[in-house]
């Protein structure tokens, strides 16, 4: 039975497009997101669910009603669903030559400069009969890309006047008319029609756990033998595994077990997902995959105490009562990065590195990161390390790019503290300088915890982090054999003071034929200098203790330091520096 509703099986955002086309005051849509992937609808004759590509669903469901439908972009020229379209439209261009000498008809042209006239002559002369008439606009960002006004060529000015136009004109509004602007980051797209009155944009999201776990369904069909046999996960469990996937990715891990008989197990499946995710953000978010957990951590009790906590609420499934995100801070070396690599290994959920998304072209940065975010909303639950937060995040008050920094800011921050996204999108920011970072982002409701590592401040964290470091490294000596400057406290080491000493050991070693020996480590460190910046240190190490939010994150002696005296020091370190 086919549904009375003929809309009832559309996606949200389909049934957002319509309502909004209904209040007859928007023609142009502007449809962004997830517009490669494939949309389910269902049979005209039995109503069973099918899957099509995206523009498929525009011309042959949701504009279904439509008396004539038109695509067009800048590599396929204009194009028709059907040959009667095409008839008509090939009647109304020989009218356009005769009328203004043209030759179109003996081939149709491509460049917008050209389609564009052509277009409207046949939209007006149409409406203006009473026709119900829709065009869809693909790969839009070509036709009217993200530029400052200077840069734009006479060809992008003309399209952008006359797509303005048509979104405005009481004719394009008054009839059954609608047009679609199609583009996979909306910020790739002229912002003078992303924020203008006259347009709505329409997000097509990437799917959900129920639409991935419906569509596995559909696809395995009666082939659940084959499915079962080749598979170590059920179809749901496939489906809630991989978030962040649109169905043509889910689509091809499905097609290489029922059509190759490719073995789909836990960890190869992870992999798929991890190739998928990282290719479609161009790179920009590296998965965080580690062996270690918080027992490899050695020192900072109280932070891996916090974070512990932190992993049985998550595994608790209690995303309700995690903080929107962490500031990690502390001087250099000190394992920052390291701890929250090893957090990774108890979370149980995927964390990803934020990289570098900033580039030198117009409007790439702003688009970049709407592919980022996009991503990160649909896989969640995940957690988002960006390293050298201070630096890569910037701030409202950066001059000089045109705005862009500022924008990209606005859109991170605005993110961060979405109240959906807390415990789902777990933010870990690392600095050695949270005095540089910006309030908006370390306030209350974004980066709420502040956690703040320091060097080893006793000998028994002093032996832990040595121990550590020599399994890591390989070095062999019992601890009573290590030469003692090390654990006294007398020349502060940090862990990757300490790691550089036993590689330089183990490199005289080989270079003697022989295994690191005490004698051999006690020349290392007499020979061994560390970076003379005693002042930086101090300033990241007191800026640390500012910055914690828990008196019982910090341990002796910073926790019963006075906070003006603190203060007071920290900006005589500033004057120095």
């Amino acid at each position: 039975m086919i549904a009375a509703n003929p809309t009832a099986h559309y996606p949200d955002w389909a049934n957002d497009l319509a309502q909004k086309y209904l209040t007859k005051t928007i023609s142009t849509f502007l449809l962004h997101g997830d517009v490669r992937d494939v949309i389910r609808t269902v049979t005209p004759s039995d109503g069973a669910p099918t899957y099509v590509p995206f523009l498929d669903f525009l011309t042959d469901d949701l504009f279904a009603a439509r008396d004539l439908v038109i695509q067009y972009d800048r590599s396929s020229g204009l194009h028709f669903p059907d040959k009667a379209s095409k008839r008509d439209f090939s009647r109304a261009v020989s009218g356009y030559d005769s009328l203004f000498g043209t030759e179109y008809a003996k081939k149709l042209p491509k460049e917008p400069s050209r389609v564009f006239p052509l277009l409207e002559n046949y939209l007006r002369l149409r409406l203006s009969d009473g026709r119900r008439m829709a065009c869809i606009i693909d790969y839009a960002e070509t036709i009217a890309p993200m530029a400052e006004a200077a840069m734009y060529s006479a060809e992008d000015r003309q399209a952008l006047v006359y797509l303005q136009k048509w979104a405005r004109d009481p004719l394009f509004l008054d009839n059954d008319f609608t047009l679609c602007l199609v583009t996979e980051n909306l910020t790739d797209l002229n912002q003078q029609l992303v924020q203008s009155p006259h347009t709505a944009e329409v997000q097509v999201p990437i799917p959900d756990e129920d639409a991935r776990a419906e569509f596995a369904s559909w696809y395995i069909g009666d082939r659940s033998t084959v499915y079962t046999e080749h598979a170590d996960m059920p179809p749901s469990t496939l489906a809630n595994a991989t978030s962040g996937l649109n169905l043509t990715q889910l689509r091809t891990i499905l097609a290489d077990v029922l059509e190759n008989k490719t073995r789909l197990t836990f960890d190869r499946l992870a992999e798929l997902r991890k190739d998928f995710i990282e290719a479609e953000a161009y790179g920009m978010l590296e998965f965080v995959d580690t062996d270690f957990s918080l027992d490899d951590v050695a020192g900072h009790r109280e932070a891996k105490t916090h974070l512990r906590q932190a992993a049985q609420a998550l595994r608790a499934n209690r995303p309700d009562v995690m903080p929107m995100g962490y500031l990690i801070c502390g001087p250099v070396g000190c394992g920052k990065t390291f701890l929250i690599r090893c957090f990774a290994g108890e979370i149980g959920i995927p964390m990803v590195m934020l990289k570098n998304f900033r580039s030198q072209w117009q409007g790439v940065t702003e688009g970049n990161l709407e592919k980022i975010l996009n991503l990160l909303e649909a896989m969640t639950p995940v957690a988002v390390m960006i390293d050298e937060a201070d630096a890569a995040l910037g701030n409202r008050n950066a001059q000089g790019d045109s705005g862009v920094s500022q924008r990209v800011f606005g859109k991170i921050v605005s993110f961060m503290s979405n109240p959906k996204h807390r415990g789902r999108v777990i933010f870990f920011l690392m600095t050695a300088r949270p005095d540089l970072m910006p309030v908006d982002l370390k306030r209350q409701g974004r980066a709420e915890e502040h956690l703040a590592l320091f060097y080893p401040h006793n000998r028994e964290d002093r032996e832990e982090l040595l121990q550590v470091m020599m399994r890591r490294t390989g070095v062999d000596i019992p601890v009573d054999d290590v030469p003692d400057v090390l654990l006294t406290g007398d020349r502060t080491f940090s862990g990757a003071d300490m790691e550089a000493i036993m590689t330089r050991a183990s490199f005289r070693a080989a270079a003697e034929e022989s295994e690191v020996t005490p004698e051999i480590l006690e020349a290392t460190v007499q020979d061994f200098i560390p970076p003379t910046y005693p002042q930086e240190i101090e300033l990241q190490t007191l800026a640390s203790v500012l910055e914690c939010t828990s008196k019982s994150l910090l341990p002796e002696p910073y926790r019963s330091m006075e906070r003006s005296e603190v203060v007071q020091r920290v900006d005589n370190l500033k004057r120095r520096i």
